[in-house]
């Protein structure tokens, strides 16, 4: 299996490629993904993303999930 972020803009449009290191980064597993999202989210955000979703072998798992900090 593997395990991929797409990346979005806030309107639902599909960023690709975000950058060549980046865009072909996967995961063998969802935790991995998960871990590697948590430590990439700002920089993301700062080139431009606005949200990720999460697909395992095509299929979406979850998303799209805002990177935006929620304002409370």
């Amino acid at each position: 299996m593997a395990w991929i972020w797409q990346f979005e803009r806030a309107d639902g449009t599909v960023i690709t490629p975000l950058s060549d290191s980046i865009a072909d980064e996967t995961f063998s597993s969802q935790g991995d993904a998960e871990s590697w999202i948590g430590e990439m989210w700002r920089d993301l955000l700062d080139s431009g993303v606005d949200a990720v979703t999460l697909l395992e072998d095509g299929r979406t798992e979850y998303g799209p999930m805002s990177l935006h900090p929620s304002s409370e």
